[in-house]
């Protein structure tokens, strides 16, 4: 009997299905045939990935403008304008960062007031 120098055949049957349904169950939920038709689901992930990659990044841009508006208002209150706030703050040395500048500004107010008065009268 002669020895068989070929790989026997794979049939990809489940491996195929297995990826398929994996791909399905990313879309589930999505409208239309993006939720059921292969090629359309394949480009509805990908477009979702991309989406939420740059709404990462966006929702970082976003938390910033809004700590910026929350530290705004709080020093207008104190007759200062957001820069100038800043400005003493890098030059007295104090670093604190915005994210937690605009939680004190909305939940402790008292010591927020005791910094900017601090760093007016310095």
């Amino acid at each position: 009997m002669e020895i068989l120098r070929y790989m026997p055949r794979v049939k990809r049957g489940t491996s195929h299905v297995k990826k398929r349904r994996k791909l399905l169950a990313k879309v589930k939920g999505f409208k239309w045939g993006r939720k059921n038709l292969i090629k359309r689901a394949k480009e509805a992930t990908v477009k979702a990935g991309a989406h939420a990659y740059s709404d990462r990044k966006k929702k970082k841009r976003t938390s910033r403008a809004l700590w910026q508006i929350r530290i705004n208002a709080f020093t207008r209150e104190h007759d200062l304008s957001y820069s100038k706030f800043i400005n003493l703050l890098k030059t007295n040395k104090i670093e604190i960062d915005r994210k937690i500048l605009a939680e004190l500004a909305v939940k402790n107010k008292n010591i927020l007031e005791r910094i900017i008065e601090e760093i007016k009268n310095k």
